[in-house]
């Protein structure tokens, strides 16, 4: 067995690791397992402590201690499965960080992947990266401000280094709806729920009406990249988290999705990710060997990211509402998805930019 190395634990949390109690003592169980099979029978867990943050996932952040020292790592486990959910699976998750971080790109390093015998359910574990995620201290607290100074310019290296990745090891994002056609993948799910959104529909609409080409390459797409799934430390961007949208695709998606006015957070001045400007963005991603970015076709990628970001809302408040996923988040989603078609309807319209 491989022994953990030897560093010391920091019990520093951010204000997006909200740490409301300890897991049940068969979760702490079940993983001190998993860890053991991996590092030996000397491994225990201490400092366990569940995050609230984050709906589709149920988050563990913990001390993994052995007689080699004390390392800082985060259980995401799998809350539910449904065939329809566009997310990835968390062995496909896993794997697709695992060459990320081999490629050099600022993500959690991967750590394990739970197995069947491990009798926890569908999930993994990552090194713990120390920062914060919380958007209204990213953006708003003074001792973030020399970080968001660099931080458009930082997305705009990290997203030309994930879009220039090799995709043959990702092959199985191929056939997937979203890799396919992202804009009828979207079309598909609102028919599922069976719920009137004529600014959804008219959305879907105008996407299929000014379909750009496709690219000559489809490219690694994380799907999900913005506000809120960046790890920010006084430095700058330290990690990109939450790799279940990832799919093939045209890479200017990433780039339209991190512009949404959705992400902002108030700060819409600001319109990339409520922290920069377009111009630090797109001359970074040149400049780390992305494409010149064309704004008709970032416009594009906004309102399909409009029309996306509203069309998970409507599946969150389903479930709450009919799929047996009772929760706050999920109702609280079901209520977003009006102000979320509101914000489409303005930015076809020309008034949101």
């Amino acid at each position: 067995m491989a022994r953990s190395p030897a560093i010391r634990c920091e019990h520093r949390v951010n204000a997006a690791v909200t740490m409301p109690g300890s897991p049940p003592a068969d979760e702490i169980a079940a993983l001190g397992a998993a860890l053991r099979r991996k590092w030996g029978e000397a491994v225990r867990i201490e400092n366990a402590r569940v995050a609230t943050l984050g709906g589709s996932n149920r988050t563990v952040v913990f001390d993994c201690v052995d007689g080699g020292g004390c390392r800082r790592l985060v259980s995401r486990r799998q809350t539910y499965y449904d065939a329809s959910s566009p997310f990835l699976d968390p062995e496909q998750q896993f794997r697709i960080m695992q060459a990320v971080h081999a490629a050099g790109i600022p993500v959690p390093r991967p750590v394990l992947l739970f197995e069947p015998v491990d009798d926890i359910g569908a999930g993994y574990v990552t090194e713990f990266v120390d920062g914060e995620t919380m958007p209204r201290l990213i953006l708003g607290d003074p001792g973030f401000a020399a970080a968001r100074a660099g931080l458009a310019a930082q997305c705009g290296t990290v997203l030309a280094q994930i879009h220039a990745l090799d995709t043959g090891p990702f092959v199985f994002l191929a056939g997937r709806p979203d890799s396919l056609d992202p804009i009828d993948a979207e079309r598909r799910r609102l028919d599922v729920y069976g719920e009137a959104h004529p600014a959804i529909e008219l959305g879907l609409r105008w996407l299929e009406r000014h379909r750009p080409r496709t690219p000559a390459r489809p490219m690694l797409v994380h799907g999900d990249f913005r506000t809120g799934n960046l790890m920010v430390g006084a430095d700058g961007l330290r990690a990109v988290l939450d790799w279940e949208c990832t799919r093939l695709g045209d890479g200017m998606l990433d780039i339209g999705w991190l512009c949404m006015r959705s992400w902002r957070f108030g700060r819409v001045d600001l319109p990339v990710g409520g922290f920069g400007d377009r111009a630090a963005l797109y001359t970074a991603y040149q400049v780390a060997g992305g494409a010149v970015p064309d704004p008709e076709l970032v416009h594009y990628w906004e309102i399909a990211g409009l029309v996306r970001w509203a069309c998970l809302n409507v599946m969150q408040g389903h479930g709450h509402v009919l799929g047996g996923r009772r929760s706050v988040v999920y109702a609280a989603a079901g209520r977003n998805s009006a102000l979320i078609e509101y914000e489409l309807l303005m930015t076809l319209a020309g008034r949101y930019h």
